[in-house]
């Protein structure tokens, strides 16, 4: 399979609908093994199979160091994160949950697929998982909408927030009823039953994904009121924010990202040339640097400063707002 294009991300309050292109298996691993086990201690060699991020103290982290955690897009899963986690865990712990619903975590009962719902549900996981552990929040795409919406819920847990190709924020009725009328198609329409196949692995996380979680965001991220909501999330936080948006991305282009950073008094952003909708497999390592680069400015390393190496000389600034 060289090539297959298919609706299967949507960004919340987006300005565009686009598509993203599934472009080969190396380019989009999010098979839906649970990703919960995705912690590894400083010089781990390898992830380990951690069962969450409850494990920081056994592995050596500094309490100081905060914990990045890692929130995927529609349909996707915690794997999306796997290859930018390897570049970052030197430095941070990364957690990289499958959404409720998602990849292979199921939607406990009771929760509603909701944006609200599911950011309440982040911010409990958190506080069970780590207590009272300082986090940076790091979300894509409809993640980054998650991410605003448990902002509010970690108070002064949360020390700083990353936006991957995540913006909008203004409401535009036909693209958005398109928008859900494909991702239903996609949902009653999608083989699942090849999901076993080894061949299917990069695409196996939008073939299983839970259909009423995956229709409930989807219809919540595109109304109205939810859409309306984003700047006001944006306008309310209190932390530094990084919002990074690729210069090639056609699902969420840069000016969009623009619009919603906006709101935030005390954000950055910034431009991946070259990027697409997924520069966390397009280029982890530039991604990477530029996040470790602005931990470090905003001071937010705690105590990984020391670990923190050379970053990568083929990053620089691209548009930056205070």
């Amino acid at each position: 399979m060289h090539q297959a294009t298919q609706s299967v991300e949507s960004d919340a309050g987006g300005l565009r609908c686009g598509r993203v292109e599934i472009a080969d298996a190396g380019t989009l691993g999010i098979a839906s093994t649970p990703t919960t086990q995705s912690l590894s201690g400083p010089g781990a060699a390898a992830p380990g199979p951690e069962p969450g991020p409850a494990g920081l103290a056994a592995e050596g982290w500094d309490p100081a160091v905060p914990l990045l955690v890692a929130l995927h897009g529609w349909l996707l899963s915690g794997r999306l994160w796997d290859p930018l986690r390897r570049e970052l865990e030197p430095v941070l712990p990364c957690w990289c949950p499958d959404l409720p619903g998602f990849g292979g975590r199921p939607r406990p009962k009771g929760l509603q697929p909701t944006l609200a719902s599911y950011g309440r549900w982040l911010a409990d996981e958190l506080r069970a998982q780590v207590g009272e552990r300082p986090v940076v929040l790091l979300g894509h795409s409809l993640g980054g909408s998650v991410a605003l919406h448990a902002a509010p819920h970690l108070g002064s847990q949360l020390r700083g927030l990353v936006q991957v190709a995540a913006g909008g924020g203004v409401y535009q009725p036909r693209p958005f009823a398109r928008l859900r009328q494909g991702g239903s198609a996609f949902l009653a329409l999608r083989p699942a039953w090849l999901a076993p196949l080894p061949v299917m692995a990069p695409w196996r996380s939008p073939l299983l994904a839970e259909a009423r979680a995956a229709r409930g965001l989807l219809a919540c991220s595109t109304n109205r009121g939810a859409v309306g909501e984003l700047p006001r999330l944006t306008a309310s936080l209190g932390v530094p924010s990084l919002w990074i948006a690729g210069s090639r991305d056609g699902v969420m282009e840069p000016r969009y990202v623009r619009h919603l950073a906006g709101y935030s008094r005390l954000h950055r952003l910034e431009l991946l040339e070259g990027a697409g909708h997924l520069p966390m497999r397009q280029m982890p390592g530039r991604l990477a640097a530029l996040i470790q680069t602005w931990l470090l400015e905003e001071g937010l390393l705690g105590g990984a400063d020391d670990r923190l190496g050379s970053l990568d000389p083929a990053v620089t600034p691209g548009a930056r707002a205070a």
